[in-house]
């Protein structure tokens, strides 16, 4: 190295804001290990600096995002020059759903933690904010074209109606479509069905135990063929899925085209939150069931009420009835929770938001029309 040579380094300083819940989750531990991954694939000879916050993006009255002003606010109280989002709201344009939106202009990017994935979400996300700030300071105001390749793939460059959004990163076909339904999903977490809503739990076990208990439930299970019981376990998950949704006022009923077509993609999206979360109530108490038969019944009296020599697949054939009376149960059961509560275990914070928006413009568009 000659002493000609320039070796001075620029600082960078990058905002990294994340809405409170799983954004904050995912983001909050990439702000150690982005600096490195901006100096590899970014641009070396740039000292880079991440600073994370946690604070939740205020809506507009449309609903959106106001980008320009959380930069100019931002920006300026932290001493940032570029500044990443990263919320669990899925975003859209011309009807396509956004994995990002980059402003060149005010030196933002805003990535959209649903269509990021479902899978693999800490390394995507890192790779999708890294890929960001490369077009805030490649592009230099100038909108990114063309199909996105690699993560982002399947999507494409659009513009944004928006003036203060340069271009959106707009997933497209049915691949893109799907990555951003299991992404929402990933998003409401269905896990927490089970714990949340107790009531409907605890109906389901104690229905489960009335099948232990009763030996009449043994003859039955023991006489129905494995399609048999297959198909009232279908049918009780399908009950629990349906009671569930409508009785609590998940279902969505928009009118118009445009609000039909959203409306469409997030009653999927809680269709199949409820779906996996009775699956894994339904898995809970299988297990639960299954290890309350083998401790109560004895194998003779199980044989002497059968009449014929078991083994544990007549347990587990058992417990199968059992549990799938105890589903049944349990959709009742979920009538004593609130409907509050129920939101509040299906969804995210982000789509209760969402939903609690717009309960409040039904309401005013019905005033509005009493006052005509």
């Amino acid at each position: 190295m000659t002493g000609n040579e320039d070796t001075t380094t620029s600082t960078v300083r990058v905002g990294l804001l994340t809405d409170p819940g799983l954004p904050t989750e995912v983001a909050g531990t990439l702000a150690g290990e982005l600096p490195g991954e901006l100096t590899e694939r970014v641009g070396g000879g740039i000292a880079w600096h991440v600073d994370h916050r946690q604070e939740p993006m205020t809506l507009d009255d449309d609903g959106e995002v106001p980008l320009a002003r959380i930069a100019q606010r931002m920006r300026a109280k932290h001493g940032w020059d570029l500044l990443l989002c990263v919320t669990d709201l899925p975003r859209r344009v011309e009807f396509r759903p956004v994995v990002a939106e980059v402003s060149t202009r005010h030196g933002i990017a805003l990535a959209s933690l649903p269509a990021v994935g479902a899978i693999r979400l800490r390394p995507h996300l890192c790779d999708t904010l890294v890929r960001l700030v490369a077009e805030l300071r490649e592009r230099g105001g100038g909108r990114p074209r063309g199909t996105a390749r690699g993560l982002f793939a399947p999507a494409r460059w659009l513009d944004n109606p928006d003036a203060d959004i340069d271009a959106s990163l707009a997933l497209v076909g049915v691949r893109g479509r799907l990555r951003l339904l299991f992404g929402m999903v990933r998003d409401n977490r269905p896990w927490r069905l089970v714990p949340q809503l107790s009531s409907a739990f605890a109906a389901a076990v104690a229905t489960g135990a009335f099948g232990v208990f009763f030996n009449s439930i043994w003859t039955m299970a023991d006489a129905l063929s494995g399609w048999r019981l297959a198909l009232v376990n279908l049918l009780a998950a399908t009950a629990m899925v349906t009671w569930v949704t409508g009785y609590n006022g998940l279902w969505e009923r928009p009118l118009g085209t445009e609000a039909r077509a959203r409306a469409a993609l997030y009653n999927a999206a809680t269709i199949t939150t409820v779906l996996l979360g009775v699956a894994c109530m339904y898995a809970v108490l299988f297990t639960a069931t299954t290890l309350a038969a083998l401790a109560v019944i004895t194998p003779p009296y199980f044989e002497q009420t059968l009449g014929h020599p078991v083994g544990f697949g007549d347990y587990l054939q058992l417990a199968w009835l059992a549990s799938s009376m105890g589903t049944v149960a349990g959709a009742l059961g979920s009538s004593l929770e609130s409907a509050d509560a129920v939101r509040q275990a299906t969804y995210s914070r982000r789509e209760r938001e969402r939903r609690e928006r717009l309960a409040e413009q039904e309401r005013e568009e019905k005033e509005t029309g009493e006052y005509e």
